[in-house]
């Protein structure tokens, strides 16, 4: 999460787009930028906010509300996050802005998860938090939008996200290869990197695998290359991160067949993977919108 604050502050630097110097800044500096996005129940994520954000009448706000998946909650020493003014005179705005970690942040100590352990996603509740003019990013209207602050968000973190389950996905086939090398039959005594079914399956999983790496890298390419994909970028952002976290599941999946009964328990390595890649329907885009998304490109809008 300090990543997609770091990548969106690159967006807007290769744009030419001002506000975010300051988490440039802050990264070489030491700070820590953690992302409060998600709030239980919104499915609206970047186009609405159920935080309050109250203006203080010299240029910065205050929030209200609670966030939940805060990775990084331990240790940030900056929140970017995003909340709804109703109460100026062009409300609704969403208000985009960073604040510290003061007395009206609390964190709670929540993150008891299947997996995913190590980020520590816990809830954030935000009572009057304050953030100042110098890091009240954007004010927006709410919804779909073209903004810089939706663009560069949702690529860096769809881009991300990705890439981590890609990753997972790589690391699981690793480990299959070298189960399969490793095991032995004890009806005809080969190793079952020979067994066709064995070798099958490890196939079928390099071979949804390799697909991924190429698509990523290019979108990747395309953001830093600032190519004009124009309403086309949000079904491709969204579809590539659909497709890394269904084809991880399968091939952590086919990972654990292949390793045997041994991954089933705690203290081995697939079963971290197995439960960890769980958790990639839950970020967005989720399944559902990454497949409305994608119909709205090719069909146009639903009729009402």
């Amino acid at each position: 999460m300090h990543l997609v604050w770091t990548g969106v502050a690159k967006v807007f630097s290769d744009r030419g787009v001002p506000g975010l110097e300051f988490v440039q800044d802050g990264a070489v500096a030491g700070e820590v930028f953690a992302f409060g996005i998600s709030e239980g129940g919104n499915d609206l994520v970047l186009f609405g906010s159920d935080t309050a954000a109250v203006p203080d009448g010299d240029g910065g706000y205050s929030f209200t509300g609670t966030k939940i998946f805060t990775s990084l909650a331990p240790v940030w020493t900056k929140l970017g996050l995003h909340g709804l003014d109703t109460t100026s005179a062009d409300a609704p705005k969403l208000v985009f802005a960073f604040i510290d970690r003061t007395d009206a942040v609390t964190t709670s100590d929540d993150w008891d998860t299947l997996g995913m352990r190590a980020t520590q996603s816990r809830t954030t509740r935000l009572n009057g938090a304050t953030a100042d003019a110098a890091h009240v990013v954007r004010r927006i209207d709410p919804g779909p939008s073209p903004d810089p602050i939706v663009f560069g968000i949702f690529s860096v973190f769809e881009i991300l996200l990705a890439s981590v389950y890609t990753g997972i996905a790589r690391r699981a086939l690793e480990l299959a290869v070298a189960t399969a090398q490793k095991r032995h039959s004890k009806r005809t005594g080969l190793a079952y990197s020979q067994d066709p079914d064995i070798r099958w399956r490890i196939a079928d999983m390099s071979i949804a695998y390799d697909a991924l790496p190429p698509q990523i890298a290019q979108l990747a390419r395309d953001v830093d290359d600032r190519v004009d994909n124009g309403a086309r970028w949000f079904p491709l952002l969204s579809g590539v991160k659909h497709r890394a976290i269904t084809m991880a599941k399968q091939v952590v999946d086919d990972a654990m067949l292949v390793a045997g009964g041994g991954s089933y328990f705690s203290a081995n390595e697939l079963s971290r993977l197995y439960r960890d890649v769980l958790a990639g329907a839950f970020h967005p885009s989720d399944p559902e919108s990454a497949h409305s998304t994608a119909a709205g490109a090719l069909l146009g809008p639903l009729q009402t």
